[in-house]
C-alpha cells in the first residue's frame, strides 16, 4: 500500500514540473494534478498488462508503450477537470514522455537514498 502511495505522490510530482515546463499542459493547481496523476496511475494499472508487455515493445520497440500512455494521458485530461492539454495529441506525447523520463529519475533517486526500498 506504501508504495502505491509513494507512486501516486512521485507521478503526481512528475505532473506538476510537466505543468512548469513548456510541454502545453496546464493544471489549475496541485490538487488537479494530483487527481489527474491518480487518474492517468489507475488507467495505466488497468492497461498495464497489455502496455508493458515486454515481448510486445520489443516488437514494436516501444511504439505501444509510448501510444498507449499518449491515449491515457489525454483520457486523464478528458476526465479531470481543471487539467488541460493546450496543444492536444502534441502535449499527451510530450506529457507521456515527460512523465516517464521525470518518474524514472525520481525513482532512481529515492532508490539511492534508500526510501523506496524502506517503503516496500
Amino acid at each position: 500500500m506504501v508504495g502505491l502511495i509513494i507512486t501516486w505522490i512521485v507521478t503526481t510530482i512528475s505532473f506538476i514540473i510537466l505543468t512548469k515546463l513548456p510541454t502545453g499542459i496546464e493544471a489549475d493547481d496541485f490538487g488537479k494534478a494530483g487527481i489527474a496523476a491518480l487518474v492517468f496511475g489507475l488507467l495505466n494499472g488497468l492497461t498495464g498488462w497489455f502496455l508493458n508487455s515486454a515481448l510486445l515493445n520489443i516488437f514494436s520497440l516501444g511504439l505501444v508503450f509510448l501510444i498507449g500512455n499518449t491515449i491515457l494521458f489525454g483520457i486523464a485530461a478528458f476526465l479531470v477537470q481543471g487539467f488541460r492539454l493546450r496543444w492536444g495529441v502534441m502535449s499527451a506525447l510530450i506529457g507521456a514522455l515527460g512523465v516517464t523520463v521525470i518518474n524514472s529519475v525520481l525513482f532512481k533517486i529515492l532508490a539511492a537514498t534508500g526510501i523506496l526500498g524502506a517503503a516496500a
